[in-house]
């Protein structure tokens, strides 16, 4: 039991037969080669593949703002002295 004799062979090709008519079996029997060929092709390709370099992480890590950058915002401006309205 499970397993498949030459009798069940022939009853699925039988089958294949009757559902797709004798003209088209060779035509699909290509196509089903094809894509095996194909699929063996890839799984080697991806086997013979290299793995992705990791990412390089730089030398040297970026340098913090420069002091003079930082002093030229609005902190390092004067403050305005008070000035008194004159009246004329």
């Amino acid at each position: 039991m499970g397993e498949l004799s030459v009798w069940h062979w022939l009853v699925v090709i039988g089958v294949f037969v009757l559902l797709f008519g004798a003209r088209k079996l060779p035509e699909a029997a290509r196509g089903l080669g094809r894509s095996a060929r194909i699929l063996k092709a890839e799984l080697r390709a991806e086997d013979t593949a290299p793995a992705p370099a990791e990412p390089t992480t730089p030398a040297e890590p970026p340098a913090p703002a420069s002091p003079a950058a930082t002093a030229a915002g609005p902190e390092s401006a004067p403050a305005p002295e008070a000035t008194r309205p004159t009246v004329t």
